[in-house]
């Protein structure tokens, strides 16, 4: 009887486990779909309706980063988020060649795609 319920409280816990497990994953793929879809940008905004999308946009993906667990997604989030934070102070600055930083951030996008994999 007591090997039983040693079982049962191991196979509870290895069924939690598993559950913790899905749950990090739905998570991890969640704040992968939102993060992409963040990853949009009009270019032909004034430069202080960019500024303030940029920022709503590094806002958001901090706050994924802060919510997934895995390190990959977390950097790659932040990366993203800090990119639209240079674009916002170069829209402020004036210089508004956003083709540049397009370019730049391409790589960061390709990145972001592989920790969502």
């Amino acid at each position: 009887m007591k090997l039983v319920r040693v079982l049962a409280v191991a196979g509870l816990g290895l069924l939690l486990a598993g559950c913790d497990q899905v749950d990090s994953t739905a998570s991890q793929a969640s704040a992968c779909a939102e993060a992409l879809g963040l990853t949009n940008l009009n270019p032909n905004l004034d430069p202080a309706q960019l500024a303030a999308q940029a920022q709503q946009k590094a806002d958001r993906l901090r706050q994924l980063a802060n919510q997934v667990s895995d390190q990959d997604l977390k950097q790659n989030l932040f990366t993203i988020a800090d990119s639209y934070i240079a674009l916002e102070q170069r829209k402020v600055e004036g210089l508004s060649d956003v083709n540049d930083w397009a370019q730049r951030n391409a790589a960061n996008l390709s990145a972001l795609r592989a920790a969502c994999l």
